[in-house]
């Protein structure tokens, strides 16, 4: 349970990014209450999920998921470059995700 928690968190914090940038420096008042909804569940989801998963393992996760979501959140949304070596960069830090989930 902890783990899905976590993926869950994760993605939160994609929103919470997203909404940050759609806020204008908070001077929209919808993205920036979204900002401050998903900020919270995404804090509440990795402090409930590191009661179980080693901080190490379980930060390193949320911030990947997180990472990986925003840039592509960025491309697909924002028109943000999507070179190959940037999804090639991308598909590293999905890859140590993943390693970090399997490895202990």
């Amino acid at each position: 349970m902890a783990w899905v928690v976590l993926v869950v968190s994760g993605v939160l914090e994609t929103v919470w990014a997203a909404a940050l940038e759609a806020s204008r420096g908070f001077s929209r008042l919808w993205p920036s209450l979204l900002f401050l909804v998903a900020l919270a569940a995404s804090m509440a989801g990795l402090a409930y999920a590191l009661r179980t998963i080693p901080v190490g393992t379980g930060y390193a996760v949320w911030v990947g998921i997180g990472a990986v979501g925003t840039a592509v959140y960025g491309m697909v949304a924002l028109e943000e470059p999507a070179s190959v070596v940037r999804l090639l960069c991308l598909a590293m830090i999905i890859g140590g995700v993943v390693g970090l989930r399997f490895a202990g």
